[in-house]
């Protein structure tokens, strides 16, 4: 009876052998990539595969149709590493100027308003994203949602840089006089109806300006419409124009303070130099992140490759992220704070700084 059962479990041993072997096969059948005809019929979010596909529809503030497990594109993960980037550097500014109050000036409240811009931006991408690969809702409510609080965060960034170079440029114009006119009612009031303009740019998306019943209509940034992103991105040039003619006249009144005082002559002349080359960099970095998208918002639509819209956008995020350093961390009274609370204490070389023309 052993030796018969042997050949037996042997036959059972192959025939399992074989089953495996067919099971094997099967899966690997099934695991093959579809038909064409058929993977080019679904909507995917990922730039990889066919990144100069003109019929890929435009970028979208917000979730749009999508498959069930939708792929992650690689610039939707950079713009929310950039919008938690943004989120901590601008969160560290407003603490500082929340427990110190010694930073209670009108300029640290233009900063301060700047910086919550900012935070408000960096939350959007990053809500942008969750909306997007993570959140279940309506996708059109999520997509006004996402919309509308990108483009406040947006406005009042730049309305609030406007706002700091108008004060930058008062402040020399009139030096004598300014410091002691320039009240905290007033720059309250002038920060107040910075937010309500953008609040209201904003909400218009959500009150049907917007392009989720006619996609033809739809800009390069959906769900906002293409008559609307032209009117942005003009204003926006507007204000660019302004900040180069304000930064113009900065740079002549700094020249011409320099050679009316002859005792500090040369010092003056350094520090002048140095402010105006500051300055210089400031308006070109500022232009560098904005004018690409804005150009591109003109003479582009939704029918326009995704990838050319996420180029232009993820320079203009990235002004957010140097607003912090440029008008925040290197003024001296909000580097001694950081100091204090970081340190306790103060270096000497920076208590000791004169103030210079770039200081902000």
């Amino acid at each position: 009876m052993r030796n018969r059962s042997r050949p037996t479990d042997a036959f059972v041993a192959v025939t399992l052998s074989l089953a495996a072997a067919a099971a094997a096969m099967s899966n690997l059948n099934s695991s093959s990539p579809p038909d064409s005809s058929t993977s080019s019929s679904s909507w995917s979010w990922g730039l990889a595969e066919e990144p100069f596909n003109s019929s890929e529809p435009a970028v979208r503030m917000g979730p749009g149709p999508r498959p069930a497990v939708p792929q992650v594109s690689s610039w939707d993960v950079v713009l929310c590493v950039a919008g938690t980037l943004i989120s901590c550097e601008n969160a560290l500014v407003i603490a500082v100027l929340f427990y110190t109050p010694a930073l209670r000036a009108p300029t640290f409240i233009l900063i301060g308003s700047l910086a919550t811009a900012d935070l408000l931006a960096g939350l959007g991408l990053i809500l942008n994203f969750v909306f997007t690969y993570l959140a279940d809702g309506s996708p059109e409510l999520l997509g006004l949602l996402s919309a509308g609080l990108l483009l406040s965060a947006f406005s009042a960034s730049i309305l609030n840089i406007l706002a700091i170079t108008v004060d930058r440029y008062l402040s020399l114009y009139n030096a004598l006089t300014y410091h002691t006119e320039r009240t905290l009612t007033f720059t309250y009031v002038m920060v107040l109806f910075i937010w309500l303009s953008c609040v209201t740019m904003g909400l218009l998306p959500a009150l049907g300006w917007n392009c989720l019943r006619d996609e033809s209509a739809c800009s390069i940034c959906r769900p906002v419409t293409k008559s609307n992103a032209v009117a942005l991105a003009v204003a926006f040039l507007l204000v660019f124009g302004l900040m180069t003619q304000l930064y113009l006249q900065i740079c002549k009144i700094a020249f011409r303070h320099a050679q009316q005082i002859a005792v500090q002559h040369q010092f003056v002349a350094i520090s002048t130099t140095k402010g105006v080359s500051t300055l210089s960099a400031i308006l070109c970095a500022f232009g560098t992140c904005w004018l690409p998208f804005a150009m591109y918002s003109i003479v582009a639509d939704s029918s326009y490759p995704a990838v050319y819209t996420y180029a232009a956008a993820l320079p203009a995020t990235c002004c957010s992220v140097i607003n912090p350093v440029i008008y925040a961390f290197r003024n001296p009274d909000i580097q001694k704070s950081l100091w204090m609370a970081c340190c306790g204490c103060v270096p000497s070389n920076l208590s000791l700084r004169p103030r210079a023309s770039s200081d902000v």
